[in-house]
């Protein structure tokens, strides 16, 4: 951390006063934002960022300090600190706030220069500097990650897992510092929801420090403390909602209400500050008709691992024990690699199959407990610190439980890979609360995500190897049972040694006339099985294997289409998953043939998966039947 001399703090005063005119010339021109929470941790964003090791001229070099705003609705704060750091013009992020186009959002984003996490769903950003402190530690990176938070946002559940985590992994490189301006937008937060914010965070471990957040020596001697400690440090700042402006403080409404131009103008007389309203309304205008600034363009990991020699099963095995000896196969044959591979695991190992990763890299095996929320935000945040980050847990907590999580991760272009067992109705008797019969439609929700679904173990080896050297979010699912090996028109493994996976090809897994059955996921099998039997009865069926449901082969739609008759199959919600995404396919390109969407309709009943697959139809009678009827229409 940089020491303060006291002409900085002379600075720092100055420039916080400049800031307090500058958020509120930001917040009357757009009309909208959130003024009063922005002045009252002004005085903390301009201490800290005054002692950080950035630079604004380089500003993803590994060594810097992270800083997770996770009250992202401060923007007006953190945009008029971040440019007296130097990381763009003070104008332009005062005449493009909220403006359509402009990279300086009502929240924070990740593409503006100097933000480390887009933030602004509460209760997240904790975790988000769980992810960045300990891939501080993986990558062998001496910085400080620091979170500042809201008071009111105390009140979220997450934040308490994410408290723990920190304990647990001892991540003393961590500080958060919430602005306890004691408001919210209901009124006082002893109000809304009570709550012990000192001592909850005592008894998980932490060291908490209070002070006067407006006072810039306290501020500075606790970041330097906390920079020293040998525990993760909470801050406990007492604020003023508002500081500076005598009718705006302790006012819960300007939590987010603006001030109207003669507002402003009496605002600006306390502050002695000019009012520049209506050069930045002319320049607004100008910039509406102008290009925009420019965000950041995001670093994206590309390792080069090493894929190793492809694994060809022979006999029946379930693909998660694929992907555990993938994973840990690629572990072992990259131990040198520049690029550390980490997995997180949820209390589930033996289940998700990440205990042969953890014998292979220990101290690359990180237990997040039953603590999904954090798990899904912190392993985001770790992916975009050059590690190939993975996540493997039961699909109805890795894409269900946490959609919102994986949706910011989506936002903030991490490159997770989300490993999710026990999807479909491929979960016995666990029953439906356990049944994840939505990861397909959830995931189409989520605009940069990939979605793979192995058809059985080889492919599944082969996926997981691919998805360890590519870019971004990828969503691997797969059910639990044991399933064949699927084989060609001549009985050898389809999916053998000269397979190579590629993102968006669908196979032909059988040749065949007037019917088309495409499939994905666990109930492979059973067609591959039901259209292999039609076949002694003279009805050859093409059958299709769909591996990328978000990325449909369009060259196999059209050739599918020809047979007249396409049934689709699938384990899923049959409103949201694989037959809904062809039925979009074919009428978006003009072609037309019967469709028969087979799938689940109802959430499904607690049995052994034979049982369950009977009850929604997808069992081999029952397929027979549909394609036997399809055929002869």
């Amino acid at each position: 951390m940089k020491i303060l001399k006291e002409k900085d703090f002379q600075t720092i005063a100055e420039q916080a006063l400049q800031a307090r005119i500058n958020i509120l010339h930001m917040t009357t021109l757009s009309a909208s934002g959130h003024p009063g929470g922005s002045m009252s941790s002004i005085d903390i964003l301009l201490t800290l960022y005054h002692m950080l090791n950035i630079d604004s001229s380089n500003p993803y070099m590994p060594e810097r300090d992270r800083v997770v705003v996770s009250n992202g609705h401060i923007s007006p704060g953190v945009y008029c600190t971040l440019a007296r750091m130097g990381f763009f013009n003070i104008d332009d992020a005062i005449a493009e706030f909220r403006m359509a186009g402009s990279i300086f959002e009502g929240h924070v984003e990740r593409y503006v220069p100097g933000v480390e996490w887009t933030t602004g769903n509460l209760g997240q950003g904790l975790s988000a500097g769980c992810g960045f402190a300990l891939a501080g530690r993986i990558n062998h990176k001496d910085y400080h990650t620091f979170v500042l938070m809201g008071d009111g946002e105390q009140q979220k559940g997450q934040i308490s897992e994410a408290r723990r985590f920190a304990a647990k992994y001892n991540l003393h490189k961590l500080t958060a510092i919430i602005d306890y301006n004691q408001l919210q937008i209901g009124g006082s937060i002893h109000t809304v929801m009570p709550q012990n914010i000192r001592a909850d965070w005592e008894a998980d471990g932490w060291l908490v420090l209070e002070i006067n957040g407006h006072d810039l020596q306290a501020i500075y001697a606790s970041i330097l403390k906390a920079s020293i400690s040998e525990t993760p440090v909470m801050i406990l700042a007492h604020t003023v909602m508002g500081k500076g402006v005598s009718f705006m403080e302790n006012q819960a409404k300007y939590h987010g209400s603006t001030l109207k131009a003669e507002q402003l103008q009496e605002a600006l007389n306390e502050l002695e500050g000019e009012n520049r309203l209506e050069y930045y309304k002319q320049l607004r205008e100008k910039k509406s008709r102008s290009a925009k600034a420019k965000g950041n363009e995001l670093p994206k990991l590309m390792p080069g691992f090493n894929l190793g020699q492809p694994k060809v099963y022979a006999e029946r095995t379930d693909n998660r024990s694929a992907w555990g000896k993938a994973i840990a196969d690629l572990a072992a044959i990259n131990a040198n690699s520049k690029t550390p591979i980490v997995v997180f695991d949820c209390d589930l190992q033996g289940s998700v199959k990440t205990n042969d990763f953890e014998k292979v890299c220990p101290d690359h095996f990180i237990q997040g407990g039953i603590m999904e929320q954090n798990t899904a935000v912190a392993a985001g945040a770790m992916s975009t610190c050059g590690i190939s980050t993975w996540w493997a847990d039961f699909g109805m907590f890795g894409i269900d439980e946490v959609y919102n999580a994986q949706r910011l991760n989506d936002i903030n272009h991490a490159n997770l890979k989300v490993v999710t067992t026990h999807v479909g109705i491929d979960v016995g008797e666990d029953g439906r609360t356990h049944q994840c019969i939505d990861y397909i439609g959830l995931a189409r929700n989520l605009f940069h995500f990939k979605l793979i679904c192995p058809a059985d173990p080889n492919q599944t080896d082969r996926a997981i190897r691919w998805a360890s050297n590519q870019p971004g979010n990828i969503l691997i699912t797969m059910g639990r049972s044991v399933l064949p090996i699927i084989t060609g028109e001549g009985n050898a493994p389809y999916y053998d040694t000269d397979y190579r996976f590629e993102y968006g090809k669908a196979d032909l897994l059988r040749q065949g006339e007037k019917v088309a059955v495409i499939v994905t996921g666990t109930p492979v099998g059973r067609v591959l099985q039901a259209v292999d039997k039609l076949k002694e009865s003279d009805i050859n069926a093409a059958l299709w294997y769909v591996s990328s449901p978000l990325a449909i082969d369009r060259n196999m739609i059209a050739e599918a289409a020809l047979c007249g008759t396409i049934v689709t199959v699938e384990d899923h919600n049959v409103n949201s998953g694989l037959g809904t995404i062809i039925a979009n396919e074919l009428n978006e390109n003009q072609l037309h043939c019967k469709l028969e969407k087979l799938g689940v309709r109802e959430y499904p009943i607690s049995g052994s998966s034979d049982d369950v697959y009977k009850w929604a139809g997808l069992d081999v009678d029952a397929l027979m039947s549909v394609i036997r009827k399809a055929y002869h229409v």
